[in-house]
């Protein structure tokens, strides 16, 4: 009988199918990344997604994010993101958390609930904080490196984080990971040169606690979040180890 996932099925298989219905997965940071993966999680078949973000949709998000339309502005992200993937699948077990994930937050997870964590913010504390627990809990995670500034949807390359190269988050990130004994992690990333953005005052002061902002475009945060969905539901349906 035909549903929803018909097509994947055609490609997946019954029991990989099964394996995702089975499968519960947090993605943090529900933004022009995040937001692309979370939803393609869903429209795979998996069973129980968590949305971890403390934002709200912004007007400087509309060019970039799903979950960004003229009636979202102001609304929290993972409220906006939730409504959406339940209408996409009713079915799917959808959780929204309205923090940001930071050592100071991290206790109101537990992640050793979850078959697989998607890294999708933007800072390195946070980053490192969740690869740290992540790994303490045995539960795999797969990162995303920097996707602002950038132009070429086809620069990004699935690695590990010691065999990366060009991407400057990249290059802190391996620092970090080799002082901390982390020894291999999974990681989204672009070969592309970063793009020198303009400067403009307005849209700086909505991130003050930026050094600068990155600029962004429509059709290359969402690569990169289709290309982490992608591995996590290859991971999950084929018993992967990453």
């Amino acid at each position: 009988m035909l549903d929803r996932f018909s097509r994947t099925e055609l490609l997946l298989g019954e029991e990989a199918m099964q394996r995702l219905a089975a499968a519960r997965v947090a993605v943090f940071g529900i933004g022009g990344v995040g937001g692309h993966a979370a939803e393609a999680l869903v429209r795979s078949g998996v069973g129980a997604v968590d949305l971890i973000d403390s934002d709200t949709v912004s007007l400087t998000n509309l060019n970039r994010q799903l979950i960004a339309l003229d009636s979202t502005v102001g609304k929290y992200k993972v409220d906006v993101a939730a409504e959406r993937l339940r209408d996409i699948n009713p079915d799917c077990a959808v959780k929204a958390h309205r923090v940001f994930y930071l050592p100071e937050t991290r206790d109101m997870f537990d992640f050793t609930e979850y078959d697989y964590i998607i890294d999708a913010i933007d800072t390195v504390k946070g980053k490192l904080e969740l690869v740290v627990n992540a790994k303490a809990a045995g539960t795999p995670i797969i990162c995303s490196m920097g996707a602002g500034n950038k132009l070429d949807p086809t620069a990004f390359r699935v690695a590990d984080i010691y065999k990366t190269s060009v991407c400057p988050l990249a290059r802190v990130m391996r620092l970090e990971c080799k002082k901390r004994g982390i020894k291999k992690l999974k990681v989204v990333y672009s070969e592309e040169p970063p793009v020198k953005p303009r400067d403009n005052p307005e849209v700086s002061a909505e991130q003050p606690n930026r050094r600068s902002t990155p600029g962004s475009v429509a059709f290359v945060p969402s690569a990169a979040g289709l290309i982490l969905a992608g591995e996590v539901v290859k991971d999950i349906a084929f018993m992967r180890v990453p």
